[in-house]
């Protein structure tokens, strides 16, 4: 019975050819969301910015967004946000952090039940104080940041020098163009949104290290090959394996973008567009900068054992 295969066991694609157009377009795609970020921001959600979220549900299967912003905006509570989501009507709204304390938040809910009990129902209630919302953006911070340097300072002792810098130009590259995704789609960055940014490390972390461990071995068999076609055929003998995982990952959240509800969607779309930029950024960006900054079959790596002069089988 012979195996699905979703890349040809013997292919010689020239991947390295398109690094003229990835490597400008990856450089562009980072400054644009550099640019943007520091423009435009991220779009925090209650976790880091405090206040009160209440999440609507209408009774009679419609709801009248116009009628329950002018209503919302009416209490006297500051500059509200007024959203519908969902396929059910459904309605957030979003209150700024109130002064008083935990009195000014017990205000704003009181006002929302006696203008909303009567057609709406309350599917979610979360309030944060400017405390909690403090110290939460301090940890998380503190903790992308450490768990960032953990896997450089990994990457660097896991790799031989250029491959090392090629593994941490690569996680660079998915990090931010990941936080892109935040600031140009306005998904609201959260709690969820931390876990998403180091899942989405450790993704592009496995897939680097898949590809540069190929790279390492045929450095070491093939001594004099040129660096262009080491690199490539370094993607063709793992390309087999880098689709069944991208594919199998994307499908995984497929299902909960579709079916997973809006608690979880934006954690679901960062991720399946994550999976993307890391599967791209391993072929298209990593393995190509070993070239630009002259990486040479052999070079500083010791031989174990002789050189064959058979390629390699495509891996599993």
């Amino acid at each position: 019975m012979r195996l699905l295969r979703l890349w040809p066991d013997e292919s010689h694609f020239d991947f390295m050819r398109f690094r003229r157009f990835s490597f400008p377009f990856s450089a562009l795609m980072s400054v644009g969301t550099l640019v943007l970020f520091l423009m435009i921001g991220l779009n925090f959600g209650i976790d880091f910015k405090g206040g009160t979220l209440i999440e609507l549900r209408p009774k009679s299967g419609q709801s009248d967004v116009a009628a329950v912003r002018h209503t919302a905006n009416g209490f006297g509570f500051g500059e509200t946000e007024v959203q519908e989501f969902g396929n059910q009507g459904s309605i957030s709204i979003r209150f700024p952090l109130q002064a008083g304390g935990e009195t000014g938040q017990t205000l704003v809910m009181q006002k929302a039940h006696a203008a909303f009990d009567k057609d709406y129902v309350f599917d979610r209630v979360e309030t944060v104080g400017p405390r909690v919302s403090g110290e939460l953006v301090q940890s998380g911070t503190i903790g992308v940041v450490l768990s960032v340097v953990a896997v450089l300072l990994y990457l660097w002792f896991r790799f031989e020098r250029e491959l090392a810098l090629g593994a941490i130009v690569g996680t660079l590259h998915d990090i931010v163009l990941t936080v892109g995704v935040f600031v140009i789609s306005r998904i609201e960055f959260n709690m969820t949104s931390i876990a998403a940014i180091l899942t989405i490390v450790g993704y592009s972390l496995n897939e680097t290290v898949v590809v540069f461990d190929r790279t390492r071995e045929l450095m070491r068999r093939y001594k004099t090959m040129p660096t262009e076609q080491l690199l490539n055929l370094s993607i063709n003998t793992t390309m087999s394996r880098t689709v069944m995982t991208a594919t199998s990952t994307a499908l995984s959240l497929m299902a909960l973008v579709l079916f997973g509800g809006e608690a979880i969607k934006g954690f679901s779309v960062v991720m399946l567009i994550g999976v993307l930029i890391c599967t791209y950024s391993a072929i298209f960006v990593s393995s190509p900068f070993l070239i630009y900054i002259g990486l040479q079959a052999g070079g500083g790596l010791r031989a174990t054992g002789r050189e064959s002069t058979a390629l390699p089988q495509a891996a599993e």
